[in-house]
Formats: C-alpha cells, sequence, structure tokens
C-alpha cells in the first residue's frame, strides 16, 4: 500500500484519546458555583426576618384653632326626665312586660295588676245601669198612658159627663209619672257614671310608661304588692325606673370661688372616666342660680352637642371649661401618644411604608389626653406604628 493512502486511513480513524482536563475543570467549577448560590439562596431563606405584627394608626390634621382652658371641673351624666313607674291603686302584680334595656314608647304597657274584684264590681254597676234604663223606658210608657187618660177624661168633664174630681186624679197621675220618670233619668245617669268609674279603676290596673324611653331598673315581678305610697313589708312602691335618653346632661359643682369663670352657652370639653381618649364636645346649659352653702358650690348643667349611645346615665365625667377666645393655628398632624418614642434626647415615630418601618425624628408639642401633635417631621394620612416589639 502507498505512503498516500495510509495517510488517508490515518484521517478517517476515530480519535479516543482523553478529553481536554480544562475543560473537565470549567463544568465542575460551574456546577460548584451552582450548588454555593443554591446554598445560600436556601440559608438565607431559612434565616429570613419573620414577619412582625404592630398595631398603626393614621396620622390627623388638627384642629384650625385651639381652645385654652380656663377651669376643669368633674361631675356625672344626669337625666332631665327619667320616672320610677308606680301604679295609681295598691294591687298584686299579675304581669310584668318589662326588662333592663328594653325600650319602650309613650303609653306602652309595662305591667298589669290584679283586677278580678274590680271586673265584678263593673258587671254589677252595669246591671245597675241597664235595669235604670228599663224601669225609665216602663214609667215612659205609663207616662204616655196617663196623658191619653188626661185627655179624655178632660173631654168628658167639658161634656159634664164626669166630675173635677175625676180630672185631678188623671192629671195627679201624669205629673207623679214625669217626676218619676225625671228621677229614674237621674238613676240612670248616676249608674252610667258608676260605670265609667269602674271602668277607670279596671284601667288604673295597666302600668303604663309615661314617655318614651328606656328601662333602667326592675322593680317588681309577677305576685308581689305595689302601693303608690311605701306600705313597709313586702310591698313594692314601683315597677321600674324608664330614662329618657335624650334629655341626658352633665351636671357639675363649680367652686364658687371660680363660677366667674364660667358663662353660659360657654364651650366645654368633657371626657367620660369610661372613656378617657373621647373628648366629647359640649356647652354650658345654664349656671343654677344657687349655691350650696355647706360645700360653697354652685351647680352647673352641661349639655350635650351630638348624644351617642355610650353616654350613660350617672357616668362619672370630666369636663374643661374653655376660653371664649381662640389661640393661634397650630400646625401640625395628631397621632396617638404611644407612637412616639424618646430616642437619643429626641423624639422619633416609625413610618409604615411598603411593608417596612421607617424610623423618623419628630418634633412634638404637647398635645391632650392620649394624643400628641407633631409640628414637623409627618404628613397628614401617614401610618405610623403605635404598638409593636422594641
Amino acid at each position: 500500500m502507498s505512503t498516500e493512502t495510509e495517510k488517508t486511513l490515518d484521517g478517517l480513524r476515530i480519535d479516543r484519546s482523553p478529553d481536554d482536563p480544562s475543560s473537565s475543570r470549567l463544568w465542575l467549577a460551574i456546577v460548584g458555583g451552582t450548588v454555593v448560590v443554591l446554598a445560600v439562596v436556601v440559608g438565607w431563606w431559612l434565616r429570613r426576618p419573620a414577619v412582625v405584627q404592630v398595631r398603626t394608626a393614621i396620622a390627623r390634621e388638627t384642629a384650625a384653632t385651639e381652645r385654652s382652658t380656663v377651669l376643669n371641673a368633674s361631675g356625672y351624666v344626669t337625666a332631665r326626665r327619667q320616672a320610677t313607674v308606680s301604679s295609681k291603686v295598691t294591687g298584686r302584680v299579675t304581669e310584668i312586660l318589662i326588662e333592663e334595656g328594653m325600650e319602650v314608647e309613650d303609653g306602652q304597657v309595662m305591667a298589669r295588676l290584679d283586677d278580678s274584684n274590680v271586673v265584678v264590681n263593673l258587671r254589677l254597676a252595669e246591671a245597675q245601669h241597664d235595669a235604670a234604663v228599663t224601669a225609665q223606658r216602663e214609667t215612659g210608657v205609663r207616662l204616655a198612658e196617663a196623658r191619653l187618660e188626661l185627655r179624655r177624661t178632660l173631654s168628658l168633664v167639658e161634656k159634664e159627663i164626669a166630675s173635677r174630681a175625676v180630672l185631678d186624679r188623671a192629671q195627679a197621675e201624669v205629673d207623679s209619672l214625669e217626676a218619676r220618670l225625671e228621677r229614674q233619668r237621674d238613676d240612670a245617669a248616676v249608674a252610667e257614671r258608676q260605670v265609667s268609674l269602674w271602668m277607670q279603676q279596671r284601667e288604673d290596673m295597666v302600668i303604663r310608661a309615661p314617655f318614651a324611653g328606656i328601662i333602667v331598673t326592675k322593680n317588681a315581678q309577677p305576685g308581689e304588692m305595689i302601693s303608690p305610697v311605701s306600705g313597709g313589708g313586702f310591698t313594692r312602691t314601683g315597677i321600674g325606673t324608664v330614662v329618657d335618653m335624650s334629655s341626658l346632661e352633665i351636671e357639675v359643682d363649680v367652686n364658687e370661688a371660680y363660677i366667674n369663670r364660667v358663662r353660659p352657652e360657654q364651650m366645654v370639653t368633657a371626657t367620660l372616666d369610661a372613656y378617657p381618649d373621647w373628648r366629647i364636645p359640649t356647652h354650658v346649659i345654664a349656671i343654677v342660680p344657687t349655691a350650696d352653702r355647706q360645700r360653697a358650690t354652685v351647680k352647673v348643667r352641661i349639655g350635650f352637642e351630638e348624644l351617642d349611645s355610650r353616654i350613660l346615665p350617672d357616668m362619672g365625667v370630666k369636663v374643661s371649661f374653655q376660653a371664649t377666645e381662640t389661640a393661634a393655628r397650630v400646625d401640625g398632624v395628631t397621632v396617638p401618644r404611644q407612637a412616639v418614642r424618646h430616642d437619643g434626647g429626641g423624639e422619633v415615630v416609625f413610618v409604615v411604608a411598603g411593608g417596612q418601618a421607617e424610623r423618623r425624628a419628630v418634633e412634638v408639642t404637647d398635645g391632650e389626653g392620649a394624643e400628641a401633635i407633631v409640628v414637623s417631621g409627618l404628613s397628614p394620612g401617614e401610618r405610623v406604628v403605635v404598638d409593636g416589639p422594641a
């Protein structure tokens, strides 16, 4: 075989020599890098910080003007219109139709008393009235007959057939029946009034609400005796107490040394002991024109600008009488006082943005109650962290 032919056959052979060492090292580096990246990602995922639950609040714009406080006082919520409802007569309770917290309308039935004896007397009075009416009709018939007899007798006397004595007797019979009919009419009227009396007594056995309101106490149960006056023992003097919630107001006792700071229609800020963070706008209704010489106080009536279901009778309340003039405008926002934290001699808040809490330095002025006024560093509508981990 020629040399050229051998070279051609050598070119057609498959090269089975080992791979290039540099290519193997490249693939090993790629695989190793991938494993390292995956390990880092898994480690970060396992060690990532957990989501923190916090309570937030929205920064609110402050009022345009602020009034200064000239006097503080305390008192109670009272109802100008309330009544302990009782009966007109003494009786035994047979039915109670009220419960505490129940709303009643004017004239609504609250309870019923035993009226069995009253019903018996009412039926008797009705029977007496019916008998009087029947007797009246009978007398009317007899009077009509007597008048006919009188006319016939008068005709006979004119014809000189009957004597004058017969005419006199006929006239006397007519006069007697007329008098009897008049008396029986009076008896029927008396019997009718007797029926009305017993009907009224039966109505008195039904106890009704004197005005619309809410039942605050229930004082009697079926089977108990109730009386309009205190009789001692187990006799109750009232079915329950109804309060007109639309008549709620505040009564406070002001020391007479400071009563000159109070004026009618003066603006007042009230805070219920049950809701210390709730500022309620109120105003002075009247200053009672008398003083308590033992306590040296003057009673002041304060009315609510708007009633709320949370306001209940006899609640304790603190009031702040506001000055007539208004102070300069206070620019800023109002946030809960818990949202402001002290850090390094200054105040900071944490603003929630994009699911994260951003620390921000702010300038705070004195607020009222549980609120603080931020005059710089915070805008209205931003959400701040109120309660959360350190």
